[in-house]
């Protein structure tokens, strides 16, 4: 309208350039990039494509966290507590056990009825028991306080201990010897202890490497030695009495840790007493 004065909104100079407007064509190619680019975005996620974000979260997942590193202390530790049978135990599964042992019998082809055979479904039963105590048994019960702080800091060796147990992959008896050898750290246990200590875990369905490293871990845990060095010697009824039938055969294993696996002089001494 004349003579009425502009508004100073409409007046106020222009701070962008307009942006020319692309033909249709190419309109329709940079919409046809930009899908493609956020498509390969959606692909990605920080920065890795699908293929190595699955790579990243499988490194990932192989790392321990925190939580879960405390988590895995507790469980070496777990040789204070560890008890999965009791006597109560023993008692109440004492009648199925024999049971089982009966439909072995007749499995076989024997008559569990026979007079030679009445009670022996219950005297196996009572016996795989026995013979697998270590299970309602644990490292605390027999250590007791049989630790005792003595300045020594000299190797101390406990061998030819005598060692039975069950080999789990065929239920026979594995026999043998145990040589067991530590380096104080200003703490000694009672010898005795050293004995109880390859009957606990002996006396439970085992393979020879594990039973070896077990004895070498609870050593380690209850004294926090310098270093612990184990050796056991046996032979398989596996071997001697089915499969190759070798009756001269023996198995050797060996777990050593800390000075008896960094140092070579250290495993040598013990190796050559152990021999002597």
């Amino acid at each position: 309208m004349e003579g009425v004065p502009t508004s100073p909104r409409t007046e106020r100079p222009q701070l962008r350039a307009s942006v020319p407007l692309l033909p249709s064509k190419q309109m329709d190619k940079a919409n046809t990039a930009r899908t493609a680019v956020e498509k390969k975005r959606g692909a990605q996620c920080n920065g890795y494509s699908a293929k190595e974000q699955s790579r990243a979260e499988r490194n990932e997942l192989e790392k321990k966290p925190r939580g879960q590193e405390e988590k895995t202390a507790q469980q070496v530790d777990s040789w204070k507590t560890e008890r999965t049978r009791s006597v109560e135990d023993n008692e109440l599964n004492l009648p199925s056990l024999a049971g089982a042992y009966s439909t072995i019998l007749r499995s076989l082809g024997e008559d569990p009825e026979r007079q030679g055979l009445l009670k022996t479904p219950w005297r196996a039963a009572t016996a795989m028991q026995f013979f697998t105590k270590g299970y309602q048994e644990t490292i605390a019960d027999i250590l007791n306080d049989a630790i005792f702080d003595e300045d020594h800091d000299e190797m101390v060796i406990v061998k030819d201990i005598d060692m039975f147990s069950m080999c789990e992959h065929h239920l026979v008896p594995f026999v043998g010897k145990v040589h067991i050898g530590y380096l104080p750290n200003k703490q000694l246990l009672g010898l005795s202890k050293l004995a109880r200590i390859v009957e606990i875990y002996s006396r439970r369905l085992q393979v020879q490497e594990r039973l070896t490293k077990q004895i070498a871990v609870a050593v380690t845990e209850a004294l926090r030695p310098a270093g612990v060095g184990v050796v056991v010697e046996a032979t398989h009824m596996c071997m001697v009495m089915r499969g190759v039938q070798k009756m001269n055969s023996k198995t050797v294993t060996s777990t050593m840790l800390g000075v008896f696996r960094e140092d070579p002089k250290t495993r040598e001494e013990f190796l050559a007493l152990i021999k002597n």
